[in-house]
């Protein structure tokens, strides 16, 4: 068995999740879940089929983020792992509605920070152990630090 790690290529601002499903038809449902909860929502979704042809399915609704789904799924090459990348929205947006979905098993991550995955290969193919989301903690919140952080979510509406 070979490990190794993974950066996910996006830009700075840019969100995502990164799961794993058990069914081709996760591509549909998840356009769907996105769709439904957040019309506005731009994205693109990657998955990795594991069987037969082992394609990198796709959709979507914004051709940059499509690609950048495809791109980022393609190297993964993990087995039923997908990745959904969005902007006009968060992860927190539409993350419970594809937790939700029978066919999705597990949630990696959802953030917009620096992400490497820890990948595990062997004879049989690829798969995903974990994820280094984001940097090493720096310390513990001040005062200050928390009505920093109350402001921000005042600022972009999630607190009155």
């Amino acid at each position: 068995m070979e490990l190794s790690t993974l950066r996910i290529d996006k830009p700075e601002a840019t969100n995502f999740i990164l799961g794993q499903s058990h069914f081709i038809k996760t591509v549909e449902d998840i356009y769907e879940a996105v769709v439904q909860t957040n019309p506005q929502i731009k994205f693109g979704l990657g998955f990795c089929e594991s069987s037969g042809p082992a394609l990198v399915r796709w959709v979507g609704n914004d051709a940059n983020l499509i690609d950048l789904a495809k791109k980022n799924a393609k190297a993964l090459s993990c087995g039923h792992c997908f990745i959904l990348f969005l902007e006009n929205g968060f992860p927190v947006n539409v993350l419970n509605a594809v937790k939700g979905l029978p066919e999705v098993c597990h949630i990696y991550c959802a953030t917009a920070n620096p992400v490497e995955v820890i990948i595990a290969e062997t004879e049989q193919g690829r798969g995903i152990l974990g994820v280094i989301d984001g940097v090493k903690t720096k310390g513990i919140e001040t005062e200050s630090d928390i009505t920093t952080r109350k402001e921000f979510l005042r600022k972009i509406g999630y607190k009155l």
